[in-house]
């Protein structure tokens, strides 16, 4: 209960629609207007920064990585009546730990990432590895869902080299029947 001095921003609003449900939102069905630009940004490091402050609360960030979409180039957060642009620097989330489920052609990688989401990489949700602008590094992502990816943190990425294998000439992983190349 907010007292009658306390202001409600658009990040409480934000919260208290994205934590009135349980389960993943139906993001994808919410289309209003747009509210304006926030001063949010996830930074390449995974973490999350409203108003220049680290957003400490971890149930926070995931409750706000539930309401995350990407529209076009934009990065929106979105409820069913606000939708705010935020900067992403690089990618919404990062990856930070990998499963390998199987082996042979039926090996599956499973990516857990910083905010507690999985995904399985697979056709729908590719691995793609691209020459990082800044430093010449290879930069790997995993698709998580919609279009929003998760940088594939070093350790992880070390761990898919690992269990890299030469396919037409190139080291590759396999994971849901399709093989992904780890070179940019």
């Amino acid at each position: 209960m907010t007292s009658q001095n306390s202001v409600t921003t658009p990040l409480d609003t934000l919260a208290a629609s994205a934590s009135a449900k349980k389960g993943p939102p139906p993001v994808h069905k919410w289309h209003p207007p747009l509210s304006g630009t926030m001063d949010m940004v996830i930074r390449r490091d995974g973490s999350w920064w409203h108003e220049g402050t680290q957003i400490q609360r971890e149930a926070l960030v995931r409750l706000f990585s539930t309401i995350l979409r990407k529209d076009g180039k934009e990065f929106v957060l979105v409820s069913p009546v606000e939708k705010w642009i935020i900067t992403v620097e690089d990618a919404p989330f990062v990856a930070v730990d990998v499963d390998v489920i199987g082996d042979g052609d039926a090996q599956v990688l499973h990516f857990t990432t910083n905010v507690g989401e999985t995904t399985d990489a697979g056709p729908d949700c590719p691995i793609r590895v691209s020459e990082d602008p800044a430093t010449g590094a290879p930069s790997p992502y995993v698709m998580v869902r919609d279009g929003l990816e998760a940088l594939i943190d070093r350790k992880t990425f070390y761990r898919l080299a690992e269990l890299g294998e030469e396919h037409d000439g190139r080291i590759g992983v396999r994971s849901n029947g399709v093989v992904f190349a780890l070179e940019g």
